[in-house]
């Protein structure tokens, strides 16, 4: 589940990311037993109300697969706009998008093309997150190469 903005994504990464988060939101709904200590959602179960959150966070991925032409079925989620509600470190949003370019310039050359000259300080997160200054998260598991 990527911190930043879904605009970033691929056509299959905001497809995996959709499909995830449905996942994830099961979970956090106590409606399946798989997938539940996964590091991503420490962030969604530390928030008062884990569920809003979720379906916060989807609803942003809703809104750029809507923009893109794609056809989300958005009635698996409520439509809750939160902004900012959590924090992201500027250091995970950083690692995030490089982890994301090295998939690109693998899957799909043109989003890779499109990217490749951001700079990671200038990449946006998910608008439910707010950008404080700081490292990798802790529950992000790192990967090397």
């Amino acid at each position: 589940m990527w911190s930043i903005h879904p605009k970033y994504l691929d056509r299959i990464g905001l497809v995996a990311v959709w499909r995830e988060g449905l996942l994830a939101k099961r979970v956090l709904e106590g409606r399946t037993r798989g997938y539940r200590n996964h590091p991503q959602l420490i962030r969604f179960k530390e928030y008062e109300k884990p569920v809003d959150l979720i379906d916060a966070y989807l609803f942003q991925i809703y809104l750029e697969a809507r923009r893109r032409g794609y056809s989300f079925n958005y009635s698996k989620i409520r439509v809750i706009e939160l902004q900012g509600v959590v924090a992201v470190t500027r250091g995970q949003l950083e690692y995030e998008f490089i982890h994301l370019l090295k998939k690109l310039e693998v899957r799909d050359r043109r989003k890779f093309e499109e990217l490749k000259n951001l700079n990671p300080k200038d990449v946006e997160p998910n608008p439910v997150f707010r950008v404080v200054e700081g490292g990798v998260e802790r529950w992000e598991k790192l990967r090397t190469g």
